[in-house]
């Protein structure tokens, strides 16, 4: 049973990620429009799908042993991951938010005025430190 679970959760979780790809290439190869909207709906669900999974397959395996000192620290483990990836990805996200609305605006303030770079790099700055304050919780989470 155990080797089944340690092929068959890879396979889950590509099956999960590949699925929209290929939905959306078929889309593409009948020269339908896609739809942004839908296709940002499939990601997160297949993202929500594949976390699920992989939070929840783990844990059965583990308690289904009878182990449950081993499952806890199984589990403690795994969330400190899934916390330190999340934490890193939800900031590498916001970054790029901000510096994509930020940095046209400071190329577009510089080319009118010169003397505005400095404030228009400190704007682009900021929104990068977040990145930098997601990386360091995670290596807090990870190593603390």
């Amino acid at each position: 049973m155990e080797i089944v679970m340690f092929f068959a959760m890879p396979l889950i979780a590509v099956a999960a990620i590949l699925l929209p790809l290929f939905i959306n290439l078929k889309r593409t190869k009948e020269h339908k429009p896609t739809n942004r909207k839908r296709a940002v709906i499939t990601n997160i669900a297949s993202f929500i799908g594949v976390m699920a999974i992989m939070t929840v397959i783990p844990m059965t395996g583990a308690f289904a042993a009878g182990d449950t000192a081993a499952a806890a620290d199984g589990f403690t483990e795994g969330m400190k991951y899934l916390a330190a990836a999340l934490s890193t990805g939800m900031a590498t996200i916001g970054t790029g938010i901000a510096v994509g609305s930020a940095a046209p605006a400071a190329i577009g303030a510089v080319s009118e005025n010169d003397k505005s770079f400095t404030k228009a790099l400190i704007f682009v700055a900021l929104g990068e430190g977040v990145a930098i304050y997601g990386l360091l919780i995670s290596i807090l989470i990870l190593f603390g």
